[in-house]
């Protein structure tokens, strides 16, 4: 069994509520640690054995191949997490403002107000990436307006035409 189905396991693993919550809560704060250590150094590119990564930020390796299915689409290079074992060499080159943009697709406020992010994009950036995530995010309607020329090409208003 690979790495990252051993992942999947273990997260998709019926719990009781409470020790959900605990499971779920604890990941989430070794997350946040590895997070705030790429931010804060965001010049060098973290890479090595899976093993050896997962040791220095204090997971198992199915952990990391889990944290790693998080960042993976926001990588230069995405990593094919299926054949990962715990000799592969991992190499995590991030792309900050795609990993920006990902953390406020996930709704991930704890990782995407990390002051960490001060030292990597400057707040107009991160500004300007929240507002073309909002926009890509607003409902667009496909509906013809009573007033607008109609859909059939006629030049007539829709209301004078298809409309009636």
């Amino acid at each position: 069994m690979s790495l990252f189905e051993q992942w999947k396991e273990i997260a998709d693993r019926e719990r009781p509520e409470k020790e959900y919550n605990e499971f779920w809560n604890t990941y989430l704060e070794q997350e946040k640690k590895v997070y705030e250590y790429i931010l804060e150094n965001h010049n060098d590119i973290v890479s090595g054995k899976l093993s050896e990564l997962a040791q220095k930020f204090d997971m198992d390796a199915p952990t990391f191949v889990g944290f790693m299915d998080g960042i993976n689409t926001s990588l230069v290079n995405e990593v094919d997490l299926e054949s990962l074992s715990e000799d592969s060499d991992v190499k995590l080159e991030v792309e900050y403002e795609k990993l920006f943009y990902n953390m406020l697709d996930a709704k991930a406020a704890w990782l995407y107000n990390l002051p960490q992010w001060d030292g990597v994009l400057p707040r107009e950036n991160r500004a300007q990436i929240t507002k073309d995530y909002n926009r890509s995010k607003m409902a667009v309607s496909n509906k013809v307006g009573r007033n607008e020329p109609c859909t059939c090409g006629s030049g007539k208003k829709y209301k004078k035409c298809c409309g009636q």
